[in-house]
Formats: structure tokens, sequence, C-alpha cells
């Protein structure tokens, strides 16, 4: 359990907390309920990059973070951007539910596409791209700014960005998933059908 790997922890106990915060001020309209749902948003944000950072600088990469750091980031952002999808109005601006589902649906495609290559492959490596790092970070961006209540024009031109960049990054996380099948002795014609030799 190394530094990293429990600040990435701390970043999954605060979703709950963060949930909590939007549907209590999408309810009730307490501003302090938004404050806390930003700053707890914030926080598992900036932790991100500090868990990263650690783990990069101080050798501790493992293989529990690299299953457990993941899996952080799909929880916030799928739950922040499915929440704000709901009608919150008059508290919080509505979301188009397209960018929910595109979020959503590739994360639920790669998470498939990694069982099938663990099955067949028994190793999953996953190659970070720069178009699915900026599709985080403008999942990210749409979350923070529907919460702050900043100008909608510039939000819609950032979920535009959001969509693109996250259904490109699927696309080339999918390409990438076939090649690592591709290498497997299992993906080669099966010989069963060859006749025995005489």
């Amino acid at each position: 359990m190394t530094t990293a790997n429990k600040i990435t922890i701390f970043r999954i106990l605060l979703i709950p907390f963060f949930i909590s915060q939007v549907l209590y001020y999408s309810h009730g309209g307490d501003e302090w309920h938004r404050l806390a749902a930003i700053l707890s948003f914030a926080a598992a944000a900036i932790s991100d990059g500090i868990d990263g950072y650690i783990a990069r600088h101080y050798n501790q990469r493992s293989e529990l973070g690299s299953v457990l750091d993941p899996l952080a980031d799909k929880l916030l952002l799928v739950s922040g951007l499915v929440l704000l999808s709901f009608d919150n109005e008059p508290n919080l601006v509505q979301i188009p539910i397209w960018l929910a589902a595109v979020v959503f649906g590739r994360d639920i495609i790669l998470a498939i596409g990694a069982l099938v290559i663990y099955i067949f492959c028994h190793q999953v490596k996953v190659r970070p791209n720069f178009i699915g790092k900026a599709a985080t970070v403008l999942q990210m961006a749409v979350v923070l700014w529907a919460l702050l209540k900043w100008n909608y024009e510039w939000l819609f031109w950032i979920m535009i960005g959001a969509g693109v960049c996250t259904g490109v990054s699927g696309l080339l996380y999918v390409l990438d998933g076939m090649r690592q099948l591709s290498t497997s002795p299992h993906s080669s014609a099966s010989n069963a059908a060859e006749p025995p030799p005489r």
C-alpha cells in the first residue's frame, strides 16, 4: 500500500460525498452543498495529478495502482456527468444526455475489451495517448464549469471538445486492444480442422 495508492483510495472515498452534495444542491438549492461539491471534485482532480507524480518520481508504480487510478477517474467523471445530465433546473444547468452516454459507453466498451484481452493474453497493456488525456481534462472542465455556473456558450464548446476527444480516444484504445489480441496465439486459425498426418 504505497503513498500514491493511499491518495487514490482517498479520491475514491470522495466520490460518494461529491454525489451526495450535488444531489442535495439540485433538490434544495443550498449554496453550501454546491461549494462542497466543487471543493470535493477539485480535491479529487488535484489529487489525481499528485498520486501520478508520486508514483512516477518515487518509483511507487504498482499493479494495484494501475487498476485503482483509472477506476477512480472513471467513477468520478461518469458520476459527475450522469448527475448533471438530469433535469436539475433551475439550480444547475443540464448537460446533454449524449455526452454522458458517450463517456459511459466508451468506458463500458473499454472495460469489456480489457477483460477479453486479459482472458486471452493474460496481460493488458494500457498505452495512454494525448487524446485520452485531453478527453479527461475536458470532461473535468465540463463538470466544474457547470457547477461553477459559468458562461454556457463556453460550456457548449467544451462539451463538444470533450465528446469528440472521448470518442476518438475510445477508437484509438479499441484499435490498440485489437493489436494486442492479434499477437495472442489464441487469435490464430485453429489447427483442429487440419487432417492428422499419415
